[in-house]
């Protein structure tokens, strides 16, 4: 149990740091406007996200699309930590990542819950390419899903390692 403590700590910390991001551009930024901050490049927007990641299924407006999505999140947060208590001792990176996930995870579950709606507000573009607008929960689940996979592409399984070939 004292082992997950620095993991427990990353979660609330980002959970914490989602919150207030979002709560802070709802206060300081209209809806459906936005702030430059590096001209054609990054901005600040107020939006609000109905759908999936990255807005995906976000202009539905159904209700059955909502129940899913919310559904599904909520046994992807349950799988999550799951795995996330089921990992060794010494398999810090994994639960870094999972950490990760699952902070983001509670982040938009949390406003999809008591909002009906997760707020967008990071905004890329480059030379005309657009980035659907995100938030800080949804970095933190691209973020420990691409470690997850580098970890499961890198990760030397012990039937491999030299000490193991005894």
């Amino acid at each position: 149990m004292k082992q997950r403590i620095p993991y427990y700590v990353l979660i609330i910390f980002l959970l914490i740091a989602d919150q207030v991001t979002k709560a802070w551009i709802a206060r300081n930024i209209i809806l459906n406007s936005s702030k430059q901050v590096i001209p054609d490049f990054f901005q600040l927007v107020h939006i609000r996200n109905k759908g999936a990641i990255f807005g995906f299924f976000s202009q539905s407006g159904n209700r059955y699309v909502f129940l899913f999505l919310t559904l599904a999140s909520l046994f992807a947060l349950g799988f999550v930590v799951y795995y996330f208590l089921k990992a060794a001792p010494g398999d810090n990176w994994l639960k870094i990542s999972l950490s990760l996930i699952i902070a983001g995870a509670l982040g938009n579950f949390i406003d999809r819950i008591f909002k009906g709606y997760v707020i967008d507000f990071l905004d890329v573009s480059v030379k005309g390419w657009h980035w659907p607008s995100f938030n800080v929960a949804d970095s933190c689940i691209s973020i420990g899903a691409v470690l997850l996979i580098f970890i499961f592409l890198f990760k030397r399984s012990p039937a491999c390692s030299p000490s193991s070939s005894r």
